[in-house]
């Protein structure tokens, strides 16, 4: 039914587009009725036999026919359009008898003209009948008798009746109007994303000259010495960044925005405490031989695109999106509670392709490790699906326990069958964090669905924001709202460490490549990476509360996702822009193409150079970089 409700809003959609306004009048009375409610088999009886076949209108019986056709063209529609195809005949031949029966000779004479083409291609079956015509009493006709009883006229109704309250009923075609309503749509939003292309690409060049003029504006301001001496004593000194700053602001007129975020590498660097009292560097000043010149995310070179795709299927702010097992699949969630899924690659097969509707905003997505065939759904109002993109049906629906109506995170075991959901109490609070109350973290069976273990978090904890397995699935780390980073032995089911991480709540927690360090996001915008062989040593480090401001946390969690190698370091934010951060190597970082609005979610590929954005704009990308 969430199918039909869904190709009820595309006929909504388009009559409203095309000015129909009777018809939409008309066809919102018939959806306010029962008869709207659910499908009508007696009323398509009824269009066929007494409309279609007793006034003649041959063209739109075969129109109805091939409408069905076109539902059951998969091969895995095999049975069905076989079956399909043998009631087409039968619903012909029951024309040709039904014309003679009303001596209409015309209609029949007319009938094999119109489709003599088409009866030929069926040679066997129809040879026979195009001597009907000029039989002077077919009735009686050896070959042809049994078609003008009633008793056979009563089962051809049957069978069609049982043949289409099956297709109503069966499983198998869950999408049936969708499939159709979707094929007619998919040329008319080529046009539309074409379009909306070119006009994205001519803003991409006016914001990308802007931003050149504001990068010269910058380098002349630091080649002039403006603020160097200043800088210098604030390293020094160790006195904030941010205060020197604000005071040339109000001499050179250049706002503190613009000079933040450095790389830690830097013979000159800035420095500022955490709670345990260690510096740690933040910002890196590169020298030449007559200047001093400051590296922030403005510097990043642009991304170098091989190929992007970019996905307009959802109709309100994209919450996750995220990249199977095997990289070939995308799923993409929105505030307004819809899940698609999806192909970027015109040669990958389409078959999982579906559109879920959970009722509720999606709060998160996480993909079975070891193959593309299961998605676990978490939604704000405590719920969990399971989603078997094989079958195309949720297998499991749950729900989390009153106390913890919110499901902040998922994440699947990369070895055994079981997930873990980190689920939170509600309270009243301006941003995300002030909203969530204490947590529970729950270990459940990925086959039967039910709990297998609650981790221990001590006595009302603070809620957790974040989860990432290890490898092996044998550690646990989760982040939390009071700036915490904790470790699970799943073995044990118990807690082995846990450290103070931020000064602030913890947004988003991943092990680095090698798994002796692990990344943690602050909603204070600092990013750090921690070796987990010295606790509480921090190994790199990045300020990015350019993009991660605290007033972007109102409404949701900003992530980090780091590629395949290790290497690189994806960053949502509040501005059109992401920063890709170079955590190894002697490069600072890249910038991504602009959205046109904030970047909301990011994931990468499993193993390519490919990582994907979801944006505020409702519109969600993949690009491949060189």
């Amino acid at each position: 039914m969430e199918n039909i409700r869904y190709a009820e809003e595309l006929v909504r959609e388009f009559l409203v587009f095309r000015g129909f306004t009777s018809t939409l009048q008309a066809y919102e009375s018939e959806l306010s009725t029962e008869i709207g409610r659910n499908f009508q088999v007696d009323k398509i009886l009824d269009l066929v036999f007494s409309e279609y076949i007793a006034k003649y209108q041959l063209d739109r019986l075969v129109g109805l026919f091939t409408f069905f056709k076109q539902c059951f063209t998969s091969p895995a529609d095999t049975e069905l359009f076989s079956t399909l195809v043998k009631l087409e005949l039968s619903v012909l031949r029951y024309y040709v008898i039904n014309a003679l029966k009303s001596g209409r000779q015309d209609k029949v004479i007319e009938f094999f003209g119109e489709s003599s083409n088409y009866l030929m291609q069926k040679r066997e079956d129809w040879l026979p009948w195009f001597a009907i015509p000029y039989i002077k009493n077919p009735s009686f006709d050896p070959q042809f008798r049994v078609y003008f009883s009633k008793e056979w006229l009563d089962t051809l109704i049957l069978s069609f009746r049982n043949f289409l309250s099956g297709i109503f009923n069966d499983t198998r075609i869950p999408a049936l109007l969708r499939i159709s309503t979707e094929k007619n749509t998919i040329k008319s939003l080529k046009n539309d994303i074409k379009q909306l292309n070119n006009k994205l690409a001519e803003l991409q060049a006016s914001l990308e000259a802007k931003e050149d003029e504001i990068s010269q504006l910058r380098r002349n301001y630091n080649g002039a010495g403006y603020g160097n001496k200043n800088l210098i004593s604030t390293s020094t000194a160790g006195a904030p960044l941010e205060q020197e700053l604000s005071e040339n602001y109000e001499e050179s007129s250049i706002s503190s925005s613009m000079i933040q975020g450095f790389d830690s590498r830097s013979s000159c660097s800035v420095k500022y405490s955490t709670r345990d009292g260690k510096f740690h560097e933040s910002s890196e000043i590169r020298h030449t031989e007559d200047e001093q010149v400051l590296v922030t995310e403005e510097d990043f070179p642009k991304v170098r695109v091989g190929f992007q795709e970019t996905f307009l299927g959802h109709n309100s702010s994209i919450s996750q999106c995220r990249f199977s097992a095997s990289g070939s699949n995308i799923a993409s969630s929105s505030i307004d509670g819809t899940v698609r899924i999806w192909t970027y690659d015109s040669s990958t097969p389409s078959s999982k392709n579906a559109t879920i509707y959970c009722g509720a905003e999606v709060s998160t997505l996480s993909w079975e490790c070891r193959s593309d065939r299961l998605l676990l759904i978490g939604t704000a109002n405590g719920g969990i699906k399971a989603w078997n993109a094989d079958a195309k049906r949720v297998v499991c629906d749950l729900n989390t326990s009153r106390d913890f109506p919110s499901v902040l995170d998922l994440k699947c075991s990369p070895v055994d069958p079981v997930f873990v959901s980190a689920a939170a109490s509600r309270r009243h609070g301006s941003t995300i964090f002030e909203r969530t109350g204490f947590a529970n973290l729950t270990v459940w069976h990925m086959k039967t669905c039910k709990p297998l273990t609650v981790l221990p978090l001590g006595e009302d904890p603070p809620a957790i924001t974040s989860l990432c397995f290890n490898h092996n699935g044998k550690i646990l780390a989760a982040s939390s709202t009071d700036g915490m980073i904790h470790m699970f032995d799943m073995s044990a089911g118990l807690q082995i460490t846990g450290w103070p991480a931020h000064d602030s709540p913890v947004s988003s927690v991943l092990f680095g490549p090698a798994e002796t360090s692990i990344f943690s996001l602050g909603s204070d915008g600092k990013i750090f990476e921690w070796s987990l062989h010295n606790q509480g040593q921090i190994l790199w480090s990045r300020d990015c509360s350019r993009f991660c401001n605290p007033e972007s946390f109102n409404k949701r969690m900003h992530e980090i996702a780091l590629d395949p190698n290790g290497k690189r370091l994806l960053v949502t934010s509040g501005l059109v822009r992401a920063p890709i951060y170079q955590v190894q190597g002697h490069e600072s970082g890249l910038r991504t193409l602009p959205h046109s609005s904030s970047i909301t979610s990011v994931d990468w590929h499993p193993t390519l150079p490919m990582y994907i954005t979801g944006s505020a704009d409702h519109s969600v990308r993949v690009t491949s970089i060189l």
